[in-house]
């Protein structure tokens, strides 16, 4: 199920992520900013706040998508006591991944024409843009939903050898 995942690196092992933090998210649009405030602090703590501008665009709009899409239409959107979304930065030596939880359990749609003075539907693109992969997967047993993540490639550390050499 994580197999795009791999983007050509070694296996994905989500018990070896060097780094996990996630955060829910309340049914509400100031959540976006809360996401982001999230994000510089965590990017900070693992001396990532260079990656920071491509990577809060990245997590403002899956986290639009889900509060837009992924909620049903009679979430109530001031408080939602159950916070139906959530905001997972996973860091692995040579990636880092965003995931955004959400209770729908449809697939996110990319906008297939170029009409890019749309006033929505760009945030697909914009995410394929500026990740290095993206995509999403059901979630299974209880949770019910889906989770969609992007991609970002890391540079190795200095001195340590690629895997099987």
């Amino acid at each position: 199920m994580l197999e795009p995942l791999r983007q050509g690196l070694p296996p994905l092992n989500l018990a070896a992520a060097s780094d996990a933090s996630s955060c829910a998210l309340p049914a509400r649009y100031e959540a976006v900013r809360e996401a982001r405030q999230f994000t510089r602090k965590t990017l900070d703590q693992w001396d990532l706040g260079d990656r920071f501008d491509d990577v809060r665009l990245v997590v403002s709009e899956l986290v639009t998508n889900a509060l837009r899409h992924g909620l049903p239409a009679d979430t109530p959107r001031p408080a939602a006591p159950d916070l139906p979304v959530r905001l997972h930065l996973m860091r692995w030596t040579e990636r880092l991944v965003c995931a955004v939880r959400d209770p729908s359990e449809d697939s996110p749609v990319a906008r297939e024409s170029d009409d890019f003075s749309a006033e929505s539907g760009r945030g697909l693109f914009l995410v394929e843009s500026f990740s290095d992969g993206w995509g999403w997967h059901p979630m299974a047993g209880a949770l019910g939903g889906k989770v969609v993540w992007a991609l970002f490639r890391l540079p190795r550390p200095a001195g340590r050898p690629r895997p099987g050499r």
